[in-house]
């Protein structure tokens, strides 16, 4: 049996693994009202918000952690067998959220969703680099942060209108159970990498391997793979790895804040959030879609590497400036009140969009820099300072944004950050990354 276009189907179900990724983590912060009302009905609304990031700061710890880890894991046993590890324990681990009593609890729960929800990033870079060749990979790589997006419009609806009928344990369980069944699909495709895969026609084979080599004349054998200790004596290692620190915290202050905003600064209520709240996602979307797309452009008209990346990440960055001096300085209140709520979601959407174009090319740099043999490594390496740069930022967002002595709340400290942290990744990759092209041995 051979079967056309199998890289495809590979990321595909990658990109829905990342729905199914961004459904469990957001179920938390849809659900908190309930669960607060439910497990600390003496707390205030501030001392909820506290506990609420105390749980997410230990998640991304987790995470962080998870992301060494995983692309250590997915590097010694391949990336069929990393994602059914992963994936099977965070499926297990959003069931066992059902069971929470109280922060210790959900603390530990969280905690091992983390360490596993974080092997999808460097799993996903690796199968990126095993089944595409170089020019597709940054729209693989868009296809699959679409994922992200996806699930980020597809979970805030979906979770609320399941907790209209149903208890906050239930949806936990229900979510946790669609995971475990992904996992069919992916055994039965996965079987082999594309090189002995038995489904794949010899002319995709051939496509993907050749497509894949540096140069002509190289061989996977020739191809310069150094251990974890001189990977990072490359100060192009430590531009991927500060571009993402830098980068990743934009995305996550979104994912964890954008529901206790939207309270906070807009007084939306749970229906008003299952309205608005998935629209900056869209933008995510569409900015997934667009960074990909461009770069393949780019490259079907001859321009090389360097040149795509930095275009297209430095594009992505500028993008999401004047959106946050908007978030900073919302001028659309003047037009009047009732137009609010689809003004200040529609800013966060450009936002999304300008960080998913730059995103999807900063992660396939781990693979333009080295061989298939270390991608997994730095993608992990990277993945874990964007988490403990994601960890700092949520937990000091309710110190930034406490209510003064009126009641009033200000994210402006917030977005600030936001806009600084987009100039930082854009400088990484140009003071660190002098060319995008395969690094060499020092001597």
């Amino acid at each position: 049996m051979q079967l056309k276009g199998v890289r495809w189907w590979v990321i595909a179900l990658i990109a829905l693994a990342t729905i199914i990724n961004y459904i469990d983590r957001q179920a938390l912060s849809v659900l908190w009202p309930s669960i607060a009302a439910d497990l600390f009905p003496d707390e205030s609304a501030y001392e909820r918000n506290k506990i609420y990031a105390t749980i997410s700061v230990i998640f991304v710890f987790s995470y962080a952690f998870g992301q060494a880890i995983f692309g250590k894991i997915f590097d010694w046993l391949g990336t069929r067998l990393g994602f059914v590890l992963a994936i099977g324990v965070w499926s297990i681990a959003t069931i066992l959220h059902a069971f929470a009593q109280g922060l210790l609890s959900f603390a530990i729960f969280r905690s091992i969703l983390g360490v596993a929800e974080a092997g999808n990033w460097p799993g996903a870079t690796k199968s990126n680099a095993d089944w595409f060749p170089a020019k597709e990979r940054a729209l693989a790589q868009g296809i699959f942060n679409s994922g992200a997006a996806i699930g980020g419009i597809i979970s805030i609806p979906l979770i609320a209108w399941m907790a209209i009928d149903n208890s906050w344990q239930t949806v936990f369980i229900v979510i946790g159970a669609i995971g475990l069944l992904w996992l069919i699909p992916w055994v039965i495709l996965v079987k082999a990498p594309p090189k002995t895969h038995p489904w794949i026609t010899p002319e995709e084979r051939e496509y993907i391997l050749t497509g894949q080599k540096h140069s002509e004349t190289e061989s996977e054998e020739d191809e310069y793979s150094p251990t974890t200790a001189e990977l990072l004596k490359h100060k192009q290692s430590w531009g991927v790895i500060v571009a993402s620190a830098a980068i990743d915290p934009i995305w996550w202050l979104f994912v964890v804040w954008t529901p206790i905003f939207l309270t906070d600064v807009y007084n939306m209520d749970l229906a008003a959030i299952a309205q608005y709240g998935w629209i900056p996602y869209v933008g995510a979307m569409f900015g997934a879609w667009f960074g990909g797309l461009l770069a393949q452009n780019r490259f079907n008209a001859g321009w090389t590497t360097d040149k795509t990346r930095k275009l297209v990440i430095t594009l992505g960055c500028l993008i999401m400036l004047p959106a946050f001096v908007l978030m900073v300085y919302p001028i659309f209140l003047l037009i009047g009140k009732e137009y609010e709520s689809i003004s200040i979601v529609l800013t966060m959407a450009v936002i999304l969009f300008g960080f998913q174009t730059a995103i999807g090319n900063v992660q396939t740099l781990p693979s333009d820099l080295f061989s298939k043999k270390t991608v997994g490594t730095l993608a992990g390496f990277a993945g874990m300072a964007a988490k403990l740069a994601v960890a700092a930022l949520i937990a000091v967002v309710p110190i930034l944004t406490r209510p003064d002595a009126d009641g009033i709340v200000s994210y402006m400290p917030v977005f600030i950050i936001g806009g600084s942290l987009a100039i930082i990744a854009m400088a990484a990759i140009w003071l660190l990354i002098p060319k995008v092209e395969p690094v060499q041995a020092k001597n």
